[in-house]
């Protein structure tokens, strides 16, 4: 903090004592710093929309072993490689919008494949989210939240 102030003194210092020299560099480098928050706005945008094109359904299945009664299923809809998706999970009851889930430092991390290429499919059978009390696990919706993930090429 100390060092940024610092650095803006001796900016408008130098602005103010040499006005011809440090005004084009000083517009050159707004301009530089400009453009990287736009490319990174960019970047961040399009992550999002390959993240909306991942179709991730989440339900209790019988076939699932007892200790990992959530089947997750995943399909790729984008044009890219998904590398490292993570997301946490939500329970609502049918028509709610309260999420049941405790989340709590010890709820399960919820993970995807490591690669999935576009177009495919993965599934996998996860334990569920730590629930509050009087609600049973049978009678929820269960939904994918903050996915974040990456893609590549």
């Amino acid at each position: 903090m100390l060092i940024g102030a610092l650095l803006t003194l001796t900016w408008l210092a130098l602005l103010m004592r040499y006005p011809r020299r440090a005004a084009p560099i000083s517009l050159i480098a707004l301009g530089a710093l400009g453009l990287v928050a736009l490319w990174t706005l960019w970047q961040d945008q399009h992550e999002q929309r390959r993240l909306a094109q991942l179709e991730l359904h989440l339900e209790i299945d019988a076939e699932c072993p007892a200790d990992r009664p959530l089947r997750a299923r995943l399909r790729n809809g984008s044009d890219a490689t998904l590398h490292d998706l993570r997301w946490q999970v939500g329970a609502y009851r049918s028509g709610d919008s309260i999420n049941l889930a405790d989340d709590r430092y010890d709820s399960p991390h919820y993970r995807g494949p490591q690669t999935l290429l576009p177009g495919s499919d993965w599934q996998h059978c996860l334990p569920l989210p730590p629930l509050r009390p009087g609600y049973r696990a049978a009678t929820l919706e269960y939904r994918a939240e903050r996915l974040r993930g990456h893609f590549g090429d």
